[in-house]
């Protein structure tokens, strides 16, 4: 599969209100000895993250996961920005992940997630020239 179906498919894993094919969904695209990394956790491993997915959809229930930008490619290195919206799409959450393929790129390696967006500010005047 390519890199954009590889991740469409990780961010069903957090939409499918059946553990078992959510399951399914996350055996197609994790590496063995993948990792997951965000403010409020790290799993090591598919159950672990099998295990927040489900804590996470306990709270939110009917809650999806949709990835919002394009990806960002180059080196094994996968960019994107998403957003976890309720039951009747109202925005709960967003945020940015930056994911490690195999290096096979064939699956996910790793994934760090962060919350919110970037804040920006005036450049530094040591970057002024």
């Amino acid at each position: 599969m390519d890199v954009t179906e590889l991740i469409d498919r990780y961010c069903a894993v957090w939409s499918d209100p059946d553990a078992s094919r959510r399951a399914a969904l996350l055996a197609q695209v994790w590496g063995e000895g993948a990792t997951y990394t965000d403010p409020t956790v790290h799993a090591a491993g598919g159950a672990e993250l099998l295990a927040h997915i489900e804590r996470v959809l306990g709270k939110r229930p009917g809650s999806k996961v949709m990835r919002t930008s394009a990806l960002d490619v180059h080196h094994d290195v996968v960019r994107f920005a998403w957003k976890a919206v309720d039951a009747v799409g109202n925005t709960l959450r967003d945020g940015i992940d930056l994911v490690l393929l195999s290096s096979d790129g064939a699956k996910i390696a790793r994934i760090v997630g962060f919350f919110g967006e970037l804040q920006h500010f005036p450049p530094s005047p040591a970057w002024e020239g």
